[in-house]
Formats: C-alpha cells, structure tokens, sequence
C-alpha cells in the first residue's frame, strides 16, 4: 500500500520560512516524479513544485518562483518544500503527490498527472 505522510506545516509570520516534508512507503521512490500542490479554502488545488525522479529537473508554479524550493532524497524516500519568504496568500493546505515509474519532466503541474496523493498539512500565514 502506498502511503505519503506530509509533515512541518504550521503557523508563520509573514516573511518567514517553513520547510515541509512527505515521506513515501510502498512507492519505487527512485522511480517517481513528485510534486507538491496546494489548496485554500473556496479554490482549487493548484501546483506549486515538482521535481524529476533523479532530482536533476524541477518546475514551478508563477507565484512561487524564486521563494520556494523542491527537492528529494531517494536514500530516504522523502521530498522537501522549502518555503521562504512566505506571504499571507501562500496559507493553504500543502499536498504532496507522486507519479509512479516516469522518467521525464513534462505535464508535472497538472493534478491529473499523479497516481497517489498524501493527505495534506497545513501551512499558515499570518501578516
């Protein structure tokens, strides 16, 4: 059974960082494209970053672009969101999701594209 567990969200001033976590079990993990998404009240989910199965190709939403970083660790079956500079508007719940034995670095910013999904945490932003 596939399981992803995101942790580290939680409360912040505006300007802070946060860097969150998702651990994957039962998932080839060096085999899987991942990617982080997120969803606040009233929208849609909406991609944030993704990263390619061997770390080497990342992607990014517009409105993260120079803030955010995603990366992974195949040693550890985990992947990173850090998050800086963190403004009110980036509250949401964070998902990570994962893309089972895909070796290419296209169509990663469209939810349709993941095959598991973890259950989220919540990253808040106060100003």
């Amino acid at each position: 059974q596939v399981q992803l567990v995101e942790s580290g969200g939680g409360l912040v001033q505006a300007g802070g960082s946060l860097r969150l976590s998702c651990a994957t079990s039962g998932l080839t993990f060096s085999s899987s494209a991942m990617g982080w998404f997120r969803q606040a009240p009233g929208n849609e989910r909406a991609f944030v970053a993704a990263i390619s199965w061997s770390g080497t190709s990342t992607v990014y939403g517009d409105s993260v672009k120079g803030r955010f970083t995603i990366s992974r660790d195949n040693a550890k079956n985990t992947v990173f969101l850090q998050l800086n500079s963190l403004k009110p508007e980036d509250t949401a719940v964070y998902y990570c999701a994962a893309k089972r034995a895909y070796y290419g670095a296209s169509y990663l910013s469209e939810t349709s594209a993941y095959n598991y999904w973890g259950q989220g945490t919540q990253v808040t932003v106060s100003s």
